[in-house]
């Protein structure tokens, strides 16, 4: 090992330890992605939530659904073999998230579900839009220079009972048909003039209720620990009916897990960059070496191809000869050879199939083909010397179709 590689790889060495140093003095930054997942502890996870939930509903059952979809849950619960034909369970669909994560024919199911005498509640920003347009509601969502966003019940009990979350987006719902739909929630961001908007409703849909609410964030770690903010999270949840909880938790527990042998490394902030300042000290290791040791590497001329310069004395033969026909066989005889072996196509006749294979094969012009194959064929048929022009004529003829 010479000496300049030592000095690399020391240089190398002292700046991975300088940044593991600095990395462990620093605290660990917070994670504000709003995973809404049941597993994670950061300030947007469902963690407290999932701990806390039977305490919510006391004396009902709360099923969590993770590895079904609703389709798949909600067909399964249907009896078909009953004279009512209707499902085995009764009670709430709940589903939290931070945007739709139900697919088309999973709402169809919910539909049903909820018209046979169920409910479901749904709090998310962006709501599934075939469920939006099968009850005639309509979301707009406005953006948010202070980030701060009042909620409040519009129970009359509850309505002094206020509280401020922080977000940059402020979700609501802009259309509702007041002749059925019953408003059970407000909110009013701080911007000066804001209107107050509705975010929290029930729908009834034939024998059942939609519950739809816009601020998945009261459900999350942050706000359940903050203040006394649990309170309007127990408020909202106190709205919906009696019965059992079918919690639809799929896609929020993490279940994609990186099956990549360096997960871990790229997990902990100082290993993963340690990770990238090695491979690019290597980079530039290898870059400089090379570039001091890479041989000189010879300049080979290409081989002449002494095919085309045969080819071009024995055309000139031909020529010089004048033997017009017998070049224009020649001529015939290698554009077919080169058809046959080139696009694998029957040259015994050479008719209209013919014309319209080749014009599927080669994307030529059918007038081209057309004109080739008419000029072959008189060729063929006539007993006299070919002329010269006869041989131009041809020789265009086919090299349009080849070039």
């Amino acid at each position: 090992m010479n000496k300049t590689l030592k000095i690399y790889i020391a240089v190398l060495v002292l700046i991975l330890a300088l940044i593991l140093i600095a990395d462990r003095e620093q605290p660990k930054p917070i994670d504000w992605t709003p995973t809404y997942s049941v597993n994670d502890k950061i300030p947007f996870g469902l963690y407290v939530f999932n701990n806390e939930i039977n305490d919510f509903f006391k004396n009902h059952t709360v099923e969590r659904i993770s590895d079904l979809t609703p389709y798949e849950y909600l067909n399964s619960k249907y009896d078909n073999d009953s004279l009512l034909e209707n499902y085995k369970i009764k009670g709430t669909f709940l589903n939290i998230s931070e945007s739709n994560t139900i697919d088309e024919e999973s709402v169809n199911e919910l539909l049903y579900f909820v018209s046979r005498g169920n409910n479901a509640f749904l709090s998310m920003k962006e709501f599934p839009k075939y469920l939006l347009d099968s009850l005639k509601v309509e979301v707009n969502a406005d953006y948010l220079n202070s980030g701060n966003t009042t909620v409040w019940l519009a129970n009359s009990q509850l309505k002094d009972k206020k509280y401020k979350f922080v977000q940059t987006l402020e979700d609501y719902f802009s259309k509702i048909d007041t002749a059925k739909v019953t408003v059970l929630g407000y909110q009013l961001s701080s911007i000066k003039k804001a209107k107050k908007h509705v975010n929290f409703i029930k729908i009834p849909y034939y024998q059942g209720y939609f519950f739809l609410h816009t601020q998945p964030v009261a459900f999350t770690n942050y706000n359940l620990l903050k203040a006394n903010h649990y309170q309007y999270t127990e408020n909202v949840l106190s709205c919906l009916p009696e019965g059992d909880i079918f919690w639809y938790t799929k896609g929020q527990n993490n279940e994609r897990i990186s099956e990549s042998p360096l997960r871990y490394i790229l997990s902990q902030p100082g290993l993963k960059w340690a990770w990238y300042f090695f491979l690019f000290g290597m980079l530039i290791f290898i870059i400089f070496n090379a570039k001091r040791k890479q041989r000189i590497v010879p300049i080979l001329k290409p081989l002449p191809n002494l095919t085309v310069d045969f080819t071009k004395t024995i055309g000139n033969l031909y020529y010089q000869e004048g033997d017009h026909t017998n070049i224009i066989d020649k001529k015939i005889i290698y554009f077919l050879e080169k058809m046959r072996n080139e696009y694998l196509i029957d040259t015994t006749k050479l008719d209209d199939h013919f014309i319209q294979k080749l014009h599927h094969k080669t994307g030529k012009n059918v007038t081209d083909i057309q004109e080739l194959v008419f000029l072959i064929n008189e060729h063929r048929k006539s007993y006299h010397g070919s002329l010269e022009e006869d041989l131009i004529r041809i020789n265009n003829a086919i090299e349009k179709i080849l070039h």
